[in-house]
């Protein structure tokens, strides 16, 4: 029921027990347990301040770590009965070798971990950590989010530290729309640009950027000054070449993906609306599986049997 309540909306979940089972359990039935365990199993780390501590998490106690881990996080939107739009922040951490080709230019990811909260990035954080502490090697992709490098910088300064190219890229091109009223000439001159940008040529970009057009209205100069602050204030995370030298990464497809797979298909369905508490529940169910680790929900139901 849990299994089926995390993956298939709650009627879905209902009809497929039937079939499969030949068991008549309404969707209302399986609501209420999904929402019961996705309570009882712990968020990615114990919770040793509480005066009951829950006995089985999702993931035991991290192991030291020796070979090199990436890490990305991103938050989406979903909608909530209490607050509307609600951001969900999403993690996923998986070693540099489970990357792995499997066609010209397709890879897939074969294990990952999944860290979730709905809510601040405090919070959020203080999961991430759990695991990222044992990592003796980390390699952080992300976008230009101040909350994300903050935090890598505080705690992790000597780890490996790439934004994403194709946030990068983005921003280009948004500004680029202002910059251009010709078509061709703006897809010639970011295509110019972001060579340079994989050739680890970005401080060259950002000059090329501060030479005006002929004609400049006021919003290319917002756009410009904008973009020149976020470049400068990614310079080291953005030596694409380098980065690709020494067998990295420098996208975050895998967490674009991540984003889809994890939260979009269960959580962002037409005409769901949630209450934060039983969003909660279910992307606690939902890390649990995609991570690989629905044995602990096995075993939660078990005791309880």
């Amino acid at each position: 029921m849990c299994h089926l309540g995390q993956q298939l909306v709650f009627e879905e979940a209902s009809e497929t027990m039937k079939k499969l089972r030949g068991v008549e359990v309404t969707a209302k039935q399986i609501e209420r347990v999904s929402h019961y365990y996705g309570e009882e199993v712990v968020v990615d780390f114990p919770r040793q301040n509480e005066e009951n501590p829950k006995e089985i998490c999702q993931w035991n106690a991290p192991e030291a770590k020796t070979s090199p881990h990436y890490v990305m996080m991103d938050g989406t939107m979903i909608l909530t009965r209490e607050e509307k739009w609600k951001e969900v922040k999403l993690g996923r951490i998986f070693r540099a070798q489970s990357n792995v080709t499997v066609s010209e230019n397709r890879n897939i990811i074969l294990h990952s971990k999944y860290v979730s909260h709905l809510g601040g990035h405090e919070e959020f954080l203080k999961h991430m950590e759990y695991y990222t502490d044992a990592i003796k090697e980390k390699i952080f992709i992300a976008d230009g989010a101040k909350w994300i490098w903050s935090w890598v910088e505080m705690y992790y300064p000597d780890s490996v530290q790439i934004l994403d190219f194709f946030h990068a890229k983005e921003h280009l091109c948004d500004y680029a729309k202002t910059r251009f009223s010709d078509p061709e000439a703006m897809h010639q001159w970011i295509e110019e640009q972001s060579q340079m940008l994989l050739n680890d040529q970005v401080e060259q970009v950002i000059e090329n950027i501060r030479k005006p057009p002929k004609k400049s209205m006021a919003e290319e100069k917002v756009s410009r000054e904008k973009l020149i602050t976020y470049y400068q204030g990614n310079l080291k995370r953005m030596k694409y070449k380098t980065f690709k030298d020494s067998g990295y990464v420098i996208g975050s497809g895998a967490m674009e993906s991540a984003h889809r797979t994890v939260i979009q298909k269960r959580l962002k369905l037409s005409g769901q609306r949630w209450t934060k508490t039983g969003a909660q529940q279910i992307l606690n169910l939902r890390v649990a599986a995609k991570s690989d680790n629905w044995k602990n929900i096995i075993d939660l139901t078990r005791k309880a049997a």
